[in-house]
């Protein structure tokens, strides 16, 4: 019983000692370097917060230009299609349109990614690889249309997160084979 009260006891010391620390660093001008801190989060979480909430509404916008203008793949080829070159120049103008947009509001350190999509035939592995390809391949035509080189990157998804479930009809598996752009902070 002594041993428990006793530690009792000191826990509530340290702890008044702490809180005291604390109080004393609040108190001096500026609230000391815990106030900064403090400040300095509740910055950073309500930026990420805003970033969050923007990023919702730009990827909402840039989804819907990109499955307005998706340019198709030839199964199991990064091979675009026919006809690509007007709808990779609408989406690019678009992405171009956004990054001003962002600017315009002063956000800064945002990413354009391009994310590249298989449908679920054959190997997962090989079609994380194709997808990856796909995804470089659609980042070199926008970037041929105007996008700059350092604000876009690809990324390879495979067969992750399908449009179509199943993919079990020629028609199904080439809405898998697609591209998505998408921003992030």
């Amino acid at each position: 019983m002594r041993k428990i009260l006793l530690v009792a006891s000191l826990l509530s010391f340290t702890a008044t000692c702490a809180h005291a620390g604390l109080m004393d660093d609040l108190k001096k001008p500026g609230g000391g370097d815990l106030g900064a801190k403090i400040t300095d989060q509740a910055r950073e979480k309500a930026r990420a917060k805003g970033n969050q909430q923007i990023a919702s509404q730009v990827n909402k916008k840039l989804l819907a230009e990109g499955r307005k203008n998706q340019c198709s793949f030839k199964s199991g080829t990064d091979v675009l299609e026919a006809g690509c070159g007007a709808k990779s120049k609408k989406l690019a103008n678009v992405i171009i349109d956004v990054k001003k947009s962002l600017q315009s509001q002063g956000q800064k350190g945002f990413k354009f990614i391009v994310s590249g999509h298989t449908d679920s035939s054959g190997d997962a592995t090989k079609n994380k690889e194709l997808s990856a390809r796909r995804a470089r391949v659609m980042v070199k035509e926008l970037i041929a249309q105007g996008v700059d080189a350092g604000d876009i990157e690809a990324v390879g998804m495979g067969s992750e997160k399908m449009l179509v479930k199943p993919d079990n009809t020629p028609a199904k598996k080439a809405k898998n084979r697609r591209y998505e752009v998408q921003v992030r902070f």
